[in-house]
């Protein structure tokens, strides 16, 4: 079976954790053992947020003396890709001796007219109380909003529409290689309509619909989504919350889950199974392998149809 599997952003650095490199090759022992027990069996693609890191880069790039202007969103998402590609490949070339491992930087398409960038959402980066947000907005010209625990920078996140590397990926699993791609959700990139040139742009895409999108591309059979809860929850954080084993595309949109944490990941798991027939799972990182197994996460599943 083909699975891609998308890290959520705190697979590397948890909330409240400290940034340290040290810190993110402590976590990714944890990702290394999930991702292994799944790779011994079937085709693997993994996926990763890039949130904590993208936000570390820019703040240090905004405040670099020695740079005329800070980096553009697009060049330190590459970056990001790298780091976290490098981590991951290390780990799992040890994890899985003889296994091909291989981190391929990946670019998304996008519209340039995209409402998105008219309308930033995407949290990166730490959380600030209040008054430090406004203080770094004004000074670097960032959007903020409050995000769970506190106040974030915003960008814009346009709709993923294409894999650039699609094609690579594709060629490299047929190697029998595991590969590590579309990390931060890719590359934000636009193409020259009439020269087909890419140009890239100031934003950070969803890196779980870039997973749906990519697992659509490369006919996976299985969305694997892993976060830090070991399913979704209705009306959570309410006295009535409660898990949602089994769920469809429709009952995912009905739930009304917030941007800012399961709304994307129910998205990304409603659109791949609806334009695939396949199967996805949001579940903990942790139980990625009794999530494929079917004994625990939340599994999306088409519409059973009445003959």
């Amino acid at each position: 079976m083909r699975i891609v599997i998308a890290l959520g952003g705190n697979a590397l650095l948890h909330r409240g954790e400290r940034p340290d490199a040290d810190v993110q090759r402590a976590n990714i022992d944890r990702v290394a053992t999930a991702v292994a027990a799944l790779a011994q069996e079937h085709e693997i693609v993994v996926t990763h947020g890039n949130g904590p890191q993208i936000g570390l880069l820019a703040v240090e790039s905004a405040t670099d003396p020695a740079l005329t202007a800070p980096y553009p969103l697009d060049l330190l998402g590459a970056q990001t890709q790298g780091m976290i590609g490098s981590l991951l490949v290390r780990t799992l070339h040890d994890t899985l001796p003889g296994q091909r491992v291989a981190a391929l930087v990946t670019h998304t398409l996008v519209r340039a007219d995209d409402p998105a960038f008219r309308n930033p959402t995407k949290f990166v980066g730490q959380v600030y109380p209040r008054s430090e947000a406004r203080a770094l907005a004004h000074r670097y010209g960032w959007h903020i909003a409050q995000d769970t625990t506190g106040w974030r920078r915003v960008v814009a996140s346009p709709t993923p529409e294409g894999i650039v590397e699609a094609d690579t990926v594709h060629e490299l699993l047929s190697t029998g290689t595991l590969v590590v791609c579309a990390g931060g959700g890719g590359v934000p990139v636009t193409a020259d309509r009439d020269s087909g040139a890419l140009h890239g742009v100031e934003a950070v895409i969803d890196k779980d619909l870039t997973a749906a999108l990519l697992a659509e591309e490369l006919r996976a059979d299985f969305l694997l989504i892993l976060t830090d809860v070991p399913n979704v929850y209705a009306d959570y954080g309410t006295p009535a919350q409660r898990a949602v084993l089994d769920a469809t595309p429709a009952d995912l949109r009905r739930g009304g889950f917030p941007d800012g944490s399961m709304g994307p990941k129910a998205e990304a798991a409603a659109r791949f199974v609806e334009r695939t027939g396949g199967l996805a799972a949001i579940g903990a990182l942790d139980a990625a392998q009794e999530i494929v197994h079917g004994r625990s996460g939340t599994l999306v599943r088409p519409e059973l149809t009445v003959p």
